[in-house]
């Protein structure tokens, strides 16, 4: 790659193995069109860098917010860790230019595709977490994400923390998806204490359980559910 000194200078960062910071720009796309080029796609270093994001994010709401309850600091974190930040930070550095694509991916115009942004920024930190280890990376996440966003408290920003539902639906449709739909599927327990379990699904495919004293209840803890299956990327596998 001929542009690493550029990239590196857009990120902040100087790697000591530039071959890992290469590696982060290979979609899978163009390891089909170019065998033997290189031995892998960036997938591996998106699924670390996956990790290191959401794992730096937590901490640095764990340590803001000591009033906030589990749950609350749950939906800040998948609020932030969402794909359209990621995309939109990796766009505003240009990051899609440098891209390894296929010349048909490349034709569809995957180099803005908020999909291919995101796992490229993903498999970014995940090589800077290699290259340089997690505080390294840390710091990056700090500099460049949640910089960039507004602060949130229990009862602002998308969807609010303390609301699951609103933030399940803003970030599916977000993402292209229909709206979730609930489905109680168990009553349980005496009428004076009942216990609900209800499932959400989105386009067809259940991503969430939950179980409460109310059928309310029940669909804001599978909501929750629901955001994580999504923050971990299991819809539709």
């Amino acid at each position: 790659m001929k542009n690493i000194a550029d990239i590196e200078l857009k990120l902040g960062v100087k790697f000591q193995r530039k071959d890992l910071l290469e590696l982060a720009f290979v979609h899978s796309s163009y390891l089909n069109e170019n065998p033997g080029k290189f031995i892998e796609s960036n997938e591996r270093l998106e699924f670390l860098g996956d990790a290191i994001i959401g794992a730096s994010v937590a901490e640095e709401l764990f340590k803001k917010n000591p009033n906030w309850t589990e749950g609350e600091l749950s939906q800040a974190r998948l609020i932030l860790v969402n794909g359209k930040n990621l995309a939109s930070l990796a766009s505003s550095m240009q990051l899609g230019l440098y891209m390894y694509l296929g010349e048909g991916e490349d034709a569809t115009g995957g180099r803005s595709k908020p999909n291919n942004l995101e796992d490229l920024l993903e498999a970014i930190v995940g090589a800077l977490f290699l290259d340089q280890g997690y505080e390294i990376a840390r710091q990056f996440i700090d500099r460049t994400l949640i910089s960039m966003l507004p602060n949130l408290t229990p009862v602002e920003g998308m969807g609010a923390p303390n609301n699951p539902k609103s933030t399940l639906q803003e970030t599916v449709q977000s993402e292209g998806y229909p709206p979730p739909t609930y489905e109680t599927v168990k009553i349980d327990g005496p009428d004076h204490s009942r216990e609900f379990t209800s499932e959400v699904s989105v386009d067809g495919v259940v991503i969430g359980k939950g179980i409460g004293s109310s059928k309310a209840i029940s669909q804001q803890a599978a909501a929750t559910q629901g955001l994580e299956t999504i923050h971990q990327k299991k819809i539709g596998t």
